[in-house]
């Protein structure tokens, strides 16, 4: 398209001092003519652009033209590039190069302050990422086996809506079409995933990160008090530290909070091995020494 061969142009010009139309021309495959209906077009647009002929001549830019200043201010232009620095998530080349376009606008060099990565270390599905961003952008309902908090298996048909990334893990908001309401699914539990070619009707989202939607099931609250050894700071602080009552004189950490009673709550506490002990509730010392004994009649 026009435009987009206008843009390419003044790009090419902020990043050499000096280009040819023949240049220009073997590029874009066009005649030198076009080109120079393409610079008359670009100079109509307000743009100091203007050529010289002879040898050594060809198309420049003003040196001390900056695109957009008039546009975004000094700041602006800042946060502009330092936010593009930290998407280095779902398309991390694709963002390279915006941010390679628009330091070379802004004629800046965007100081590296921030590098955020959402992945793992070890192997990740692209596939599954790019799936989700697919159908997200598309609305195209999405098809994949879940695994709920008490570990049922079902076949979920949703029209994905939003990635929501909260307290340490990834969340897919989507509308369930079975259910006829809006849900949160944790990408970890999802399985299996099939994006179709089943397009659907666009939805308000209605959903935020202070009122999330309806889950399967609504899982008890208990109040646990937990004392966890110094040995197992790092993990207390990971893990725990909005939850810090206080530590004692051998720097064991106290530790209340109020989270729902599932199968993670289980597997935390038991992680820390001899390093913690359940002050309350009770019945949950009874559900922690109960799982131990099985692990020790196990590796009998």
């Amino acid at each position: 398209m026009v435009s987009n061969r206008l843009f390419e142009i003044v790009y090419l010009l902020l990043n050499k001092n000096r280009i040819t139309a023949r240049e220009l021309a073997e590029r874009f495959e066009v005649s030198t003519r076009t080109i120079y209906r393409d610079i008359d077009a670009i100079s109509l647009a307000g743009i100091p652009v203007y050529t010289e002929k002879g040898k050594g001549g060809g198309i420049s830019l003003l040196p001390e033209f900056i695109l957009s200043r008039s546009v975004f201010s000094e700041q602006e232009q800042n946060e502009i590039l330092s936010a593009l620095q930290g998407v280095t998530l779902l398309q991390p080349a694709d963002s390279t190069l915006a941010l390679q376009k628009l330091s070379a606008i802004f004629n800046k060099t965007a100081s590296n302050w921030l590098e955020v990565d959402f992945s793992g270390w070890g192997y990740e599905d692209r596939d599954f990422w790019d799936g989700l961003k697919t159908a997200i952008l598309q609305r195209r309902v999405a098809e994949f086996d879940y695994y709920s908090s008490y570990s049922e298996k079902t076949l979920r048909r949703a029209e994905p809506m939003q990635l929501w990334f909260k307290s340490r893990s990834w969340y897919l908001k989507a509308y369930d079409i079975i259910k006829q309401d809006m849900r949160v699914f944790k990408l970890t539990r999802m399985l299996n995933l099939k994006i179709t070619d089943e397009i659907f009707a666009g939805r308000g989202l209605s959903v935020s990160m202070d009122n999330p939607p309806a889950v399967e099931k609504p899982l008890p609250l208990i109040s646990l008090r937990l004392l966890i050894k110094p040995e197992m700071a790092y993990r207390v602080l990971d893990e725990f530290s909005a939850n810090i009552e206080g530590q004692d004189e051998d720097g064991s950490f106290r530790i209340s909070a109020r989270l729902p009673e599932d199968s993670w709550v289980y597997s935390t506490i038991l992680s820390y091995g001899e390093h913690i002990e359940v002050l309350e509730p009770v019945h949950i010392r009874d559900v922690i020494r109960e799982k131990a004994q099985k692990i020790i009649e196990r590796h009998m």
